[in-house]
Protein backbone atom coordinates (compact mmCIF):
# COMPACT_ATOMS: atom_id res chain seq x y z
CA UNK A 1 0.00 0.00 0.00
CA UNK A 2 1.27 3.13 -0.90
CA UNK A 3 1.91 6.08 1.23
CA UNK A 4 0.59 9.58 0.82
CA UNK A 5 2.71 11.94 -1.99
CA UNK A 6 4.65 13.46 0.51
CA UNK A 7 4.12 14.76 4.38
CA UNK A 8 4.19 17.96 5.41
CA UNK A 9 7.95 17.78 6.74
CA UNK A 10 9.25 15.81 3.15
CA UNK A 11 7.71 19.35 1.31
CA UNK A 12 10.67 21.35 0.22
CA UNK A 13 10.16 25.14 1.56
CA UNK A 14 12.21 28.62 0.67
CA UNK A 15 15.39 27.14 1.64
CA UNK A 16 15.45 24.09 -0.77
CA UNK A 17 14.31 26.09 -3.77
CA UNK A 18 17.11 28.56 -3.34
CA UNK A 19 19.84 25.45 -2.92
CA UNK A 20 18.12 24.27 -6.58
CA UNK A 21 19.01 28.11 -7.54
CA UNK A 22 22.52 27.54 -6.58
CA UNK A 23 22.91 24.24 -8.13
CA UNK A 24 21.29 25.48 -11.42
CA UNK A 25 23.71 28.27 -11.67
CA UNK A 26 27.03 26.37 -12.30
CA UNK A 27 25.08 23.89 -14.33
CA UNK A 28 23.63 27.00 -16.90
CA UNK A 29 27.46 27.73 -17.28
CA UNK A 30 28.99 24.20 -18.05
CA UNK A 31 26.10 24.85 -20.80
CA UNK A 32 26.91 28.47 -22.14
CA UNK A 33 30.41 27.29 -21.98
CA UNK A 34 30.29 25.35 -25.13
CA UNK A 35 28.37 28.02 -27.13
CA UNK A 36 30.68 30.21 -26.00
CA UNK A 37 33.85 28.67 -27.09
CA UNK A 38 32.41 28.24 -30.28
CA UNK A 39 32.35 31.94 -31.08
CA UNK A 40 35.60 32.67 -29.21
CA UNK A 41 37.45 30.03 -30.75
CA UNK A 42 38.40 32.31 -34.25
CA UNK A 43 39.73 35.24 -32.18
CA UNK A 44 41.81 33.48 -29.83
CA UNK A 45 43.56 31.53 -32.13
CA UNK A 46 44.20 34.22 -34.09
CA UNK A 47 45.93 35.80 -30.91
CA UNK A 48 47.65 32.75 -29.70
CA UNK A 49 48.47 31.37 -33.30
CA UNK A 50 47.38 28.09 -32.87
CA UNK A 51 47.31 25.85 -35.26
CA UNK A 52 43.87 23.30 -36.49
CA UNK A 53 45.33 20.51 -34.28
CA UNK A 54 45.41 22.92 -31.12
CA UNK A 55 42.30 24.37 -31.92
CA UNK A 56 40.80 20.94 -31.86
CA UNK A 57 42.16 20.03 -28.69
CA UNK A 58 41.31 23.53 -27.44
CA UNK A 59 37.20 22.73 -28.02
CA UNK A 60 37.20 18.94 -27.31
CA UNK A 61 39.93 18.21 -24.48
CA UNK A 62 36.86 20.01 -22.28
CA UNK A 63 34.89 17.27 -23.30
CA UNK A 64 37.09 14.00 -23.12
CA UNK A 65 38.46 15.19 -19.31
CA UNK A 66 34.55 15.87 -18.59
CA UNK A 67 33.41 12.61 -19.65
CA UNK A 68 36.52 10.58 -18.97
CA UNK A 69 36.01 11.26 -15.34
CA UNK A 70 31.79 11.51 -14.47
CA UNK A 71 31.97 8.26 -13.35
CA UNK A 72 34.54 8.15 -11.46
CA UNK A 73 33.69 11.92 -9.83
CA UNK A 74 29.89 10.72 -8.96
CA UNK A 75 31.35 7.46 -7.45
CA UNK A 76 33.88 10.12 -5.02
CA UNK A 77 31.23 12.20 -4.04
CA UNK A 78 28.71 9.17 -2.69
CA UNK A 79 32.33 8.65 -0.44
CA UNK A 80 33.93 11.42 0.83
CA UNK A 81 30.36 14.06 0.56
CA UNK A 82 28.67 15.17 -2.32
CA UNK A 83 28.59 18.99 -1.56
CA UNK A 84 32.34 18.71 -0.22
CA UNK A 85 32.55 17.22 -3.92
CA UNK A 86 30.84 19.85 -5.49
CA UNK A 87 32.52 23.15 -3.16
CA UNK A 88 36.10 21.43 -4.64
CA UNK A 89 35.21 21.41 -7.86
CA UNK A 90 34.15 25.19 -8.03
CA UNK A 91 37.25 26.30 -6.51
CA UNK A 92 39.47 24.54 -9.58
CA UNK A 93 36.75 25.68 -12.34
CA UNK A 94 36.84 29.29 -10.51
CA UNK A 95 41.18 29.21 -10.68
CA UNK A 96 41.50 27.34 -14.60
CA UNK A 97 39.05 29.61 -15.51
CA UNK A 98 41.26 32.89 -14.66
CA UNK A 99 44.18 30.75 -16.12
CA UNK A 100 42.63 30.19 -19.17
CA UNK A 101 41.63 34.00 -19.71
CA UNK A 102 45.35 34.91 -18.74
CA UNK A 103 46.76 31.98 -21.10
CA UNK A 104 49.76 33.19 -23.70
CA UNK A 105 50.06 30.06 -25.65
CA UNK A 106 47.81 27.60 -27.10
CA UNK A 107 49.29 24.50 -24.95
CA UNK A 108 48.61 26.72 -21.91
CA UNK A 109 45.37 27.48 -22.88
CA UNK A 110 44.90 23.77 -23.45
CA UNK A 111 45.90 22.54 -20.26
CA UNK A 112 43.66 25.06 -18.57
CA UNK A 113 40.71 23.95 -20.45
CA UNK A 114 41.86 20.00 -19.21
CA UNK A 115 41.18 21.49 -15.38
CA UNK A 116 38.42 22.69 -16.58
CA UNK A 117 37.13 19.75 -18.18
CA UNK A 118 38.04 17.61 -14.53
CA UNK A 119 36.42 20.64 -12.39
CA UNK A 120 33.01 20.44 -14.45
CA UNK A 121 33.37 16.13 -14.23
CA UNK A 122 33.19 16.81 -9.88
CA UNK A 123 30.44 19.61 -10.27
CA UNK A 124 28.06 17.91 -12.61
CA UNK A 125 27.28 14.59 -10.72
CA UNK A 126 27.42 16.85 -7.74
CA UNK A 127 24.21 19.07 -8.76
CA UNK A 128 22.15 16.25 -9.59
CA UNK A 129 22.83 13.73 -7.14
CA UNK A 130 22.50 16.73 -4.10
CA UNK A 131 18.48 17.61 -6.03
CA UNK A 132 17.82 13.77 -4.14
CA UNK A 133 19.11 15.14 -1.29
CA UNK A 134 17.16 18.74 -1.37
CA UNK A 135 13.68 17.18 -2.46
CA UNK A 136 11.79 14.32 -0.47
CA UNK A 137 8.29 14.78 -2.53
CA UNK A 138 8.63 12.96 -5.73
CA UNK A 139 6.40 15.81 -7.42
CA UNK A 140 8.97 18.78 -5.99
CA UNK A 141 11.89 16.39 -7.43
CA UNK A 142 10.54 15.91 -10.74
CA UNK A 143 10.19 19.49 -11.38
CA UNK A 144 13.71 20.52 -9.43
CA UNK A 145 14.99 18.05 -12.26
CA UNK A 146 13.13 19.50 -14.71
CA UNK A 147 14.65 22.91 -13.80
CA UNK A 148 18.28 21.13 -13.60
CA UNK A 149 17.56 19.72 -17.42
CA UNK A 150 16.20 23.17 -18.31
CA UNK A 151 19.15 25.26 -17.55
CA UNK A 152 21.14 23.17 -20.24
CA UNK A 153 18.59 24.18 -22.85
CA UNK A 154 18.83 27.73 -21.82
CA UNK A 155 22.53 27.86 -21.47
CA UNK A 156 22.76 26.46 -25.72
CA UNK A 157 19.87 29.92 -26.29
CA UNK A 158 21.83 32.62 -24.16
CA UNK A 159 25.50 31.15 -24.66
CA UNK A 160 25.71 32.54 -28.75
CA UNK A 161 24.23 36.57 -27.21
CA UNK A 162 26.31 36.51 -24.47
CA UNK A 163 29.63 35.12 -26.28
CA UNK A 164 28.69 37.76 -29.05
CA UNK A 165 28.60 40.92 -26.51
CA UNK A 166 31.67 39.47 -24.10
CA UNK A 167 33.62 39.60 -27.62
CA UNK A 168 32.22 42.74 -28.62
CA UNK A 169 33.30 44.45 -25.70
CA UNK A 170 36.14 42.71 -24.25
CA UNK A 171 38.95 40.37 -24.88
CA UNK A 172 38.63 36.80 -25.87
CA UNK A 173 39.92 35.60 -22.01
CA UNK A 174 36.32 37.57 -21.19
CA UNK A 175 34.86 34.46 -21.76
CA UNK A 176 35.92 32.41 -19.40
CA UNK A 177 35.57 34.65 -16.65
CA UNK A 178 31.81 34.08 -16.81
CA UNK A 179 31.62 31.29 -14.45
CA UNK A 180 33.93 32.86 -11.67
CA UNK A 181 31.01 35.06 -9.63
CA UNK A 182 28.85 31.62 -10.33
CA UNK A 183 31.58 29.49 -8.57
CA UNK A 184 31.53 32.51 -5.68
CA UNK A 185 28.40 32.99 -5.04
CA UNK A 186 28.52 28.70 -4.99
CA UNK A 187 31.05 28.78 -2.37
CA UNK A 188 29.67 31.36 -0.19
CA UNK A 189 26.26 30.39 -0.50
CA UNK A 190 26.70 26.23 -0.69
CA UNK A 191 27.84 25.31 2.75
CA UNK A 192 24.99 27.12 3.77
CA UNK A 193 21.92 25.80 1.66
CA UNK A 194 23.18 22.60 0.69
CA UNK A 195 22.89 19.16 2.57
CA UNK A 196 25.76 17.11 3.02
CA UNK A 197 25.50 13.70 1.99
CA UNK A 198 28.31 10.64 1.90
CA UNK A 199 27.23 6.88 1.85
CA UNK A 200 28.87 6.03 5.09
CA UNK A 201 28.98 2.52 3.83
CA UNK A 202 31.65 2.83 1.00
CA UNK A 203 34.81 1.36 0.69
CA UNK A 204 37.92 2.58 -0.56
CA UNK A 205 37.87 4.39 -4.53
CA UNK A 206 39.71 1.69 -6.31
CA UNK A 207 41.99 3.01 -8.71
CA UNK A 208 42.46 0.25 -10.81
CA UNK A 209 38.55 0.63 -11.79
CA UNK A 210 39.49 4.71 -12.48
CA UNK A 211 42.23 3.89 -14.99
CA UNK A 212 40.21 1.42 -16.63
CA UNK A 213 37.05 3.75 -17.12
CA UNK A 214 39.12 6.29 -18.50
CA UNK A 215 40.87 3.99 -20.76
CA UNK A 216 37.21 2.89 -21.99
CA UNK A 217 35.69 6.20 -22.32
CA UNK A 218 38.06 8.63 -23.46
CA UNK A 219 39.18 6.33 -26.90
CA UNK A 220 35.29 6.30 -27.55
CA UNK A 221 34.83 9.71 -27.22
CA UNK A 222 37.75 10.20 -29.21
CA UNK A 223 37.13 8.09 -31.97
CA UNK A 224 33.50 8.81 -32.02
CA UNK A 225 34.34 12.58 -32.85
CA UNK A 226 37.42 11.82 -35.04
CA UNK A 227 34.60 9.47 -37.45
CA UNK A 228 32.18 12.13 -37.60
CA UNK A 229 35.24 15.14 -38.88
CA UNK A 230 36.90 12.68 -41.18
CA UNK A 231 34.95 9.38 -41.88
CA UNK A 232 36.21 5.58 -41.46
CA UNK A 233 39.84 6.31 -40.82
CA UNK A 234 41.52 3.56 -39.42
CA UNK A 235 42.61 5.58 -35.94
CA UNK A 236 39.21 6.61 -34.96
CA UNK A 237 37.73 2.79 -36.01
CA UNK A 238 40.98 1.45 -33.83
CA UNK A 239 40.20 3.70 -30.93
CA UNK A 240 37.11 2.97 -30.61
CA UNK A 241 38.45 -0.96 -30.65
CA UNK A 242 40.62 -0.04 -27.84
CA UNK A 243 37.69 1.70 -25.69
CA UNK A 244 35.15 -1.46 -25.82
CA UNK A 245 37.95 -3.69 -24.87
CA UNK A 246 38.49 -1.66 -22.18
CA UNK A 247 35.12 -1.22 -21.50
CA UNK A 248 34.80 -5.01 -20.99
CA UNK A 249 37.85 -5.55 -18.68
CA UNK A 250 35.98 -2.53 -16.69
CA UNK A 251 32.84 -4.66 -16.93
CA UNK A 252 34.56 -7.48 -15.18
CA UNK A 253 36.87 -6.05 -12.74
CA UNK A 254 33.59 -3.74 -11.47
CA UNK A 255 31.59 -7.37 -10.76
CA UNK A 256 34.54 -8.70 -8.87
CA UNK A 257 34.35 -6.02 -6.31
CA UNK A 258 32.54 -5.97 -3.19
CA UNK A 259 32.44 -2.31 -3.13
CA UNK A 260 32.50 -1.34 -7.20
CA UNK A 261 32.95 1.88 -8.69
CA UNK A 262 29.82 1.73 -10.87
CA UNK A 263 27.16 -1.27 -9.87
CA UNK A 264 26.52 -3.18 -13.05
CA UNK A 265 23.55 -4.04 -10.76
CA UNK A 266 21.91 -0.98 -11.45
CA UNK A 267 21.02 -2.07 -14.82
CA UNK A 268 18.86 -4.80 -14.12
CA UNK A 269 16.40 -2.38 -12.84
CA UNK A 270 14.43 -1.95 -16.25
CA UNK A 271 13.47 1.55 -15.31
CA UNK A 272 17.17 2.61 -14.75
CA UNK A 273 18.32 0.76 -17.99
CA UNK A 274 15.01 1.59 -20.21
CA UNK A 275 15.49 5.06 -18.91
CA UNK A 276 19.00 5.46 -19.54
CA UNK A 277 18.53 3.88 -23.02
CA UNK A 278 15.66 6.54 -23.96
CA UNK A 279 18.22 9.13 -22.92
CA UNK A 280 20.85 7.72 -25.19
CA UNK A 281 19.05 7.74 -28.94
CA UNK A 282 17.05 10.95 -27.71
CA UNK A 283 20.37 12.38 -27.48
CA UNK A 284 22.04 11.19 -30.21
CA UNK A 285 18.80 11.45 -32.79
CA UNK A 286 18.24 15.06 -31.45
CA UNK A 287 21.89 16.25 -31.56
CA UNK A 288 22.63 14.80 -34.97
CA UNK A 289 19.71 16.34 -36.57
CA UNK A 290 20.02 20.02 -34.86
CA UNK A 291 23.73 20.21 -36.44
CA UNK A 292 21.86 19.26 -39.89
CA UNK A 293 19.52 21.76 -39.57
CA UNK A 294 21.97 23.99 -38.64
CA UNK A 295 24.09 23.82 -41.54
CA UNK A 296 20.75 23.65 -43.48
CA UNK A 297 19.65 26.98 -42.87
CA UNK A 298 23.19 28.29 -43.43
CA UNK A 299 24.48 26.40 -46.33
CA UNK A 300 20.82 25.53 -48.28
CA UNK A 301 18.76 28.33 -46.85
CA UNK A 302 21.52 31.08 -47.08
CA UNK A 303 20.80 32.35 -43.83
CA UNK A 304 23.47 34.14 -41.14
CA UNK A 305 24.65 32.20 -38.65
CA UNK A 306 22.55 34.91 -36.45
CA UNK A 307 19.44 34.27 -38.48
CA UNK A 308 20.03 30.61 -38.28
CA UNK A 309 20.59 31.22 -34.51
CA UNK A 310 17.16 33.14 -34.54
CA UNK A 311 15.29 29.78 -36.48
CA UNK A 312 16.55 27.63 -34.13
CA UNK A 313 15.29 29.64 -31.02
CA UNK A 314 11.67 28.48 -31.68
CA UNK A 315 12.69 24.62 -30.97
CA UNK A 316 14.64 25.54 -27.97
CA UNK A 317 11.57 27.76 -26.35
CA UNK A 318 9.10 24.83 -26.85
CA UNK A 319 12.09 22.39 -25.52
CA UNK A 320 11.81 24.38 -22.15
CA UNK A 321 8.45 24.99 -22.23
CA UNK A 322 7.80 21.43 -22.44
CA UNK A 323 10.50 20.43 -20.12
CA UNK A 324 9.15 22.72 -17.46
CA UNK A 325 4.99 21.01 -17.83
CA UNK A 326 5.79 17.51 -18.27
CA UNK A 327 6.27 16.83 -14.55
CA UNK A 328 2.89 18.95 -13.94
CA UNK A 329 1.37 16.64 -15.65
CA UNK A 330 3.18 13.44 -14.75
CA UNK A 331 1.34 14.46 -11.46
CA UNK A 332 -1.71 12.55 -12.97
CA UNK A 333 -0.69 11.01 -15.93
CA UNK A 334 1.71 7.69 -15.73
CA UNK A 335 5.15 9.21 -17.14
CA UNK A 336 5.71 6.16 -19.45
CA UNK A 337 2.74 7.11 -21.39
CA UNK A 338 3.77 11.23 -21.11
CA UNK A 339 6.89 9.99 -22.38
CA UNK A 340 5.78 7.75 -25.46
CA UNK A 341 3.24 10.46 -26.45
CA UNK A 342 6.23 13.18 -26.62
CA UNK A 343 8.39 10.72 -28.81
CA UNK A 344 5.47 9.90 -31.03
CA UNK A 345 5.16 13.95 -31.25
CA UNK A 346 8.93 13.56 -31.88
CA UNK A 347 8.75 11.77 -34.68
CA UNK A 348 5.53 13.83 -35.95
CA UNK A 349 8.38 16.38 -36.35
CA UNK A 350 11.10 14.39 -37.86
CA UNK A 351 8.38 13.92 -40.58
CA UNK A 352 7.84 16.93 -40.94
CA UNK A 353 11.50 17.85 -41.62
CA UNK A 354 11.88 15.18 -44.50
CA UNK A 355 9.03 17.44 -46.11
CA UNK A 356 11.37 20.08 -46.29
CA UNK A 357 12.70 21.74 -49.39
CA UNK A 358 15.64 24.00 -50.52
CA UNK A 359 12.74 25.93 -52.81
CA UNK A 360 10.67 26.48 -50.03
CA UNK A 361 12.91 28.13 -47.67
CA UNK A 362 13.53 27.59 -43.93
CA UNK A 363 9.72 27.67 -42.87
CA UNK A 364 9.48 23.86 -42.86
CA UNK A 365 12.49 23.01 -41.25
CA UNK A 366 11.75 25.59 -38.34
CA UNK A 367 8.11 23.51 -38.04
CA UNK A 368 9.33 20.34 -38.15
CA UNK A 369 12.12 21.86 -35.71
CA UNK A 370 9.48 22.94 -33.13
CA UNK A 371 7.36 20.38 -33.12
CA UNK A 372 10.53 17.90 -32.20
CA UNK A 373 11.46 19.86 -29.61
CA UNK A 374 7.78 19.93 -28.13
CA UNK A 375 7.84 16.33 -27.91
CA UNK A 376 11.39 15.94 -26.41
CA UNK A 377 10.68 17.38 -23.06
CA UNK A 378 8.65 14.18 -21.07
CA UNK A 379 11.72 12.27 -22.11
CA UNK A 380 14.43 14.20 -21.29
CA UNK A 381 13.03 15.56 -18.11
CA UNK A 382 11.12 12.67 -16.83
CA UNK A 383 13.47 9.77 -17.85
CA UNK A 384 15.88 11.52 -16.09
CA UNK A 385 13.97 11.71 -12.77
CA UNK A 386 13.08 7.89 -13.47
CA UNK A 387 16.72 7.12 -13.96
CA UNK A 388 17.63 8.51 -10.39
CA UNK A 389 14.65 7.74 -8.74
CA UNK A 390 15.36 4.07 -9.38
CA UNK A 391 18.50 4.00 -7.58
CA UNK A 392 19.29 3.58 -3.58
CA UNK A 393 20.17 7.17 -2.17
CA UNK A 394 23.96 5.87 -1.54
CA UNK A 395 24.32 5.10 -4.95
CA UNK A 396 23.07 8.75 -5.96
CA UNK A 397 26.35 10.11 -6.89
CA UNK A 398 26.94 6.60 -9.26
CA UNK A 399 23.97 7.29 -11.19
CA UNK A 400 24.00 10.58 -11.88
CA UNK A 401 27.44 10.13 -13.52
CA UNK A 402 25.87 7.25 -15.48
CA UNK A 403 23.24 9.84 -16.74
CA UNK A 404 25.52 12.76 -17.74
CA UNK A 405 28.51 10.69 -19.33
CA UNK A 406 25.61 8.38 -21.21
CA UNK A 407 24.85 12.29 -22.26
CA UNK A 408 28.85 12.87 -23.51
CA UNK A 409 28.43 9.43 -25.56
CA UNK A 410 25.15 9.68 -26.75
CA UNK A 411 25.94 13.69 -28.29
CA UNK A 412 28.91 11.72 -30.40
CA UNK A 413 27.42 8.77 -31.13
CA UNK A 414 24.57 11.00 -33.10
CA UNK A 415 27.32 13.00 -34.83
CA UNK A 416 29.44 10.19 -35.79
CA UNK A 417 26.57 7.83 -36.91
CA UNK A 418 23.59 9.33 -38.12
CA UNK A 419 26.15 12.22 -39.76
CA UNK A 420 28.19 9.11 -41.24
CA UNK A 421 24.63 8.50 -42.98
CA UNK A 422 23.75 11.95 -43.71
CA UNK A 423 27.32 12.76 -45.41
CA UNK A 424 26.92 9.22 -47.51
CA UNK A 425 23.52 9.87 -48.64
CA UNK A 426 25.14 13.39 -49.88
CA UNK A 427 28.11 11.96 -51.68
CA UNK A 428 26.16 9.42 -53.45
CA UNK A 429 23.87 11.72 -54.90
CA UNK A 430 26.71 14.61 -55.94
CA UNK A 431 28.10 11.73 -57.85
CA UNK A 432 25.55 10.65 -59.68
CA UNK A 433 24.36 14.59 -60.28
CA UNK A 434 28.06 16.49 -61.03
CA UNK A 435 31.01 14.81 -60.33
CA UNK A 436 30.78 13.29 -64.37
CA UNK A 437 31.01 17.14 -65.17
CA UNK A 438 33.44 18.56 -63.16
CA UNK A 439 37.51 18.16 -63.41
CA UNK A 440 38.75 15.29 -60.65
CA UNK A 441 40.02 18.45 -58.48
CA UNK A 442 36.58 19.94 -58.07
CA UNK A 443 34.89 16.95 -58.56
CA UNK A 444 36.48 15.50 -55.06
CA UNK A 445 35.52 19.00 -53.23
CA UNK A 446 32.01 19.08 -54.14
CA UNK A 447 31.78 15.36 -53.27
CA UNK A 448 33.42 15.79 -49.39
CA UNK A 449 31.08 19.04 -48.61
CA UNK A 450 28.57 21.42 -49.47
CA UNK A 451 30.84 24.07 -48.36
CA UNK A 452 33.48 22.76 -50.99
CA UNK A 453 30.68 22.96 -53.47
CA UNK A 454 29.67 26.17 -52.57
CA UNK A 455 33.42 27.18 -52.89
CA UNK A 456 33.73 24.57 -56.60
CA UNK A 457 30.74 26.75 -57.82
CA UNK A 458 32.08 30.22 -57.34
CA UNK A 459 35.43 29.16 -59.34
CA UNK A 460 33.41 27.88 -62.28
CA UNK A 461 31.19 29.44 -65.12
CA UNK A 462 27.87 30.59 -64.19
CA UNK A 463 25.71 27.76 -65.63
CA UNK A 464 28.01 24.81 -64.11
CA UNK A 465 28.46 26.75 -60.92
CA UNK A 466 24.80 26.92 -60.87
CA UNK A 467 23.97 23.07 -61.80
CA UNK A 468 26.59 21.78 -58.59
CA UNK A 469 25.40 23.64 -56.31
CA UNK A 470 21.87 23.46 -56.75
CA UNK A 471 22.79 19.30 -57.15
CA UNK A 472 24.86 19.85 -54.06
CA UNK A 473 22.03 21.33 -52.27
CA UNK A 474 19.67 18.85 -53.36
CA UNK A 475 21.62 16.09 -51.62
CA UNK A 476 22.60 17.53 -48.59
CA UNK A 477 18.55 17.85 -48.05
CA UNK A 478 18.13 14.14 -48.99
CA UNK A 479 21.36 13.32 -46.32
CA UNK A 480 19.07 15.49 -43.96
CA UNK A 481 15.71 13.95 -45.13
CA UNK A 482 17.36 10.25 -44.31
CA UNK A 483 18.50 11.42 -41.13
CA UNK A 484 14.98 12.64 -40.02
CA UNK A 485 13.39 9.58 -41.38
CA UNK A 486 15.84 6.97 -39.50
CA UNK A 487 15.18 9.28 -36.61
CA UNK A 488 11.20 9.27 -36.63
CA UNK A 489 11.80 5.67 -37.10
CA UNK A 490 13.87 4.95 -33.68
CA UNK A 491 11.54 7.43 -31.73
CA UNK A 492 8.33 6.01 -33.10
CA UNK A 493 9.97 2.50 -31.70
CA UNK A 494 10.83 4.10 -28.57
CA UNK A 495 7.78 5.32 -27.89
CA UNK A 496 6.42 1.90 -27.90
CA UNK A 497 9.17 0.58 -26.20
CA UNK A 498 8.82 3.04 -23.17
CA UNK A 499 5.02 3.19 -22.96
CA UNK A 500 4.59 -0.65 -22.74
CA UNK A 501 7.96 -1.48 -20.17
CA UNK A 502 7.33 1.28 -18.32
CA UNK A 503 3.62 1.56 -17.86
CA UNK A 504 3.70 -0.24 -14.39
CA UNK A 505 5.12 3.12 -12.47
CA UNK A 506 2.32 5.43 -11.49
CA UNK A 507 1.76 9.09 -11.41
CA UNK A 508 4.05 10.85 -9.40
CA UNK A 509 0.80 12.21 -7.24
CA UNK A 510 0.68 8.03 -6.34
CA UNK A 511 4.56 7.89 -5.81
CA UNK A 512 5.73 6.88 -2.44
CA UNK A 513 7.57 9.28 -0.73
CA UNK A 514 11.50 8.51 -0.83
CA UNK A 515 13.09 8.80 2.43
CA UNK A 516 15.73 11.43 3.08
CA UNK A 517 19.07 10.58 4.11
CA UNK A 518 20.20 12.53 7.32
CA UNK A 519 22.83 15.24 6.31
CA UNK A 520 25.69 15.65 8.20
Amino acid sequence: MSRPSATLEARATWRQWAGLAVLALPTLLVSLDIFVMLLALPQLSTQLGAGSSQQLWIMDVYGFMAAGLMITMGSIGDRIGRRKLLLSGAVLFGVASVIAAQASSPEMLIVARAVLGIAGAAVSPSTLSLIMNLFADPKQRASAIAIWVGCFVVGAIIGPVVGGAMLAHFWWGSVFLLGVPAMALLLVLGPVLLPEYRNPSAGRLDLASVALSLAAILPLIYGLKELARHGWQPLPVTAIVVGAVFAVRFARRQNALADPLLDLRLFTNPQFTISLGGLLSGGMLSGATMVFIAQHFQLVDGLSPLQAGLALLPGMVTSIVSVQVAPLLARRIRPAYLIGAGLAVTAIGMVVVTRSSPADGPATLMVGFAIACLGSGPLVGLSTTLVMGSVPPQKAGSASGVVQTNSEISYALGIAVMGSLGTLVYRTRVDDNVASELPASAANAARESLSGAITVAGDLPEHLGTAVLTAAQDAFSSGLHTVAAIAAVIQAGMAVLIATRLRHIPPLDKTETAETPDAS
